[in-house]
């Protein structure tokens, strides 16, 4: 295997110097406890802790080498460190960004940044997922998409990509554009602007001009994709022609979108798209379901065809496309020898992805006896907004079909509150007050949707259902088909 990085590469984008004799370096990492043998380790300070505290413990892992600020070498002394000048309070960060700058400078792969209120990491993977299957493809990892994740994506990118695909995001405004001017994509592409991360600006507008700074890092004559259908879109069409942008794709189901779709067939399971692609018929279906998906599936598209690979592969290979974990992704349960249905939707959660996903819930065929319930976590970052947008989920509630709703956290309960009495659950405080009335409440026929903002930690009560009803993994494709 090619080294990812060797010695001289790394001393001389940072203009550090190696003590010891480093290991072979085969990826990056800020996190001892993710740490793979052959890692170069980044001793960044974080919010609570200084990386160089884990130092030991990452060489103990196997660490090809670790970074460290120049001061703190001889601490260090068996090595193998890479000692790095103190230009900065956190000259490892530094270093770290020299060190993506390198593979910036060294890739000949095409890049596409991601951007948006909601769907970025979804189509971010979608994008990693029809590329890969034409080449070697280099992606964000999770949601990498910050001053600690886009550097550290770049320094892990090797030499011989055919594609790279970042994703970034913000919550306050000018957050976008030291990033985007690293990564200096050839195609940049914004899902959506939603009212996510309200309370740090003063309007929609705002957050649309804060994710139209994208557009100011792509290459000269690069592609702006932009979300025709999205109010805000006029807006983000003048940052796309502000910048050096060379083109403008659109898309979505507006009559002029360049990437319109003319039909889209949500099933529980799938979603099946009729579509032109500048001009051209295109009919796929998508192994992901739900319609905000197959929107974004239509971005998706758009880059494909602005990086100029096979559109025809693309679409097909969406096909294979899974929901990435608290994203969607399903699980069959068994509950006193009946089926259910649990759809994981853990990770985060805003106004939009929320009727989203009721939306999709709404889609689940659940038979004679079977409820759509839904088990919601508080919404963070929404300012003074906050109350009157959980109190007006009860609408998309009614318009779905949602059969009991339970709720986690003081301002869910506005929406609780806001519900007939025949749609509430039960209202507590944190997930895990809440867990066990979920659990218990499940029968037979069911689908339970969770989603609340990370920080409520809904996924316990995901990991909860799971124990008491996944079934094994060998039978839950079986199962699943049937409830499609």
């Amino acid at each position: 295997m090619t080294d990812l990085w060797t010695p001289a590469a790394l001393e001389s984008a940072t203009g550090g110097t190696l003590h010891g004799a480093p290991r072979p370096i085969g990826g990056a990492s800020i996190d001892t406890r993710t740490l793979q043998p052959g890692d170069l380790f980044f001793a960044i300070r974080g919010e609570a802790r200084d990386g160089h505290d884990f130092v030991r413990a990452a060489l103990d892992k196997g660490a090809g080498a670790a970074v460290v600020a120049q001061s703190r070498a001889e601490e260090f002394s068996a090595g193998p460190v890479l000692a790095v000048p103190e230009t900065s309070d956190d000259p490892v960060l530094d270093a770290m960004r020299a060190i993506g700058k390198a593979a910036r400078a060294r890739t000949k792969a095409a890049i596409v940044a991601v951007t948006g209120s909601v769907g970025k990491t979804g189509t971010k993977e979608a994008l990693r997922h029809v590329l890969g299957a034409q080449g070697e493809t280099h992606a964000s990892v999770a949601s990498y998409n910050n001053h600690w994740g886009v550097p550290l994506t770049l320094a892990r990118m090797p030499e011989s990509a055919r594609f790279g695909v970042f994703e970034i995001g913000m919550n306050h405004a000018a957050e976008i554009l030291p990033l985007v001017a690293q990564v200096r994509p050839d195609v940049a592409l914004i899902t959506t602007v939603e009212p996510v991360h309200i309370e740090h600006f003063p309007s929609l507008s705002a957050i649309a001009d804060a994710k139209g700074e994208i557009f100011s890092g792509l290459a000269p004559g690069g592609v702006a994709v932009i979300n025709r259908d999205n109010p805000n879109f006029a807006r983000m069409l003048a940052h796309a022609h502000a910048s050096k942008a060379g083109r403008v794709i659109t898309f979505g189901e507006h009559e002029s979108a360049d990437v319109r779709a003319h039909r889209i067939l949500t099933r529980p399971d799938i979603s099946v798209v009729d579509a032109t692609v500048m001009g051209v018929p295109v009919t796929y279906q998508l192994g992901t379901p739900g319609r905000h998906v197959a929107m974004n599936s239509l971005g998706v598209l758009a880059c494909v065809h602005a990086l100029g690979a096979d559109l025809a592969r693309a679409a097909l290979s969406l096909a294979g496309l899974k929901p990435p974990v608290g994203r969607g992704e399903r699980t069959a349960l068994r509950i006193d020898e009946g089926d259910a249905y649990l759809v994981d939707e853990s990770y985060n959660a805003n106004p939009a992805s929320i009727r989203a996903s009721l939306a999709t819930l709404k889609g689940i065929d659940t038979g004679a006896r079977g409820r759509r319930i839904a088990v919601l976590g508080d919404m963070k970052e929404l300012g003074e907004a906050g109350e009157g947008l959980h109190r007006e989920l009860a609408e998309a509630v009614k318009a779905n079909g949602i059969d009991l709703v339970f709720t986690a956290g003081p301002l869910m309960r506005h929406l609780f509150e806001a519900l007939p009495m025949d749609n509430r659950g039960v209202a507590a405080h944190t997930a895990d007050e809440l867990t066990d009335a979920v659990v218990a409440t499940l029968r037979p026929g069911d689908a339970v949707m969770v989603k609340g903002s990370n920080s409520m930690r809904m996924v316990r009560i995901v990991e909860a259902v799971k124990a008491r009803y996944a079934l094994p993994p060998d039978q839950r494709e079986a199962s699943l088909q049937a409830v499609r």
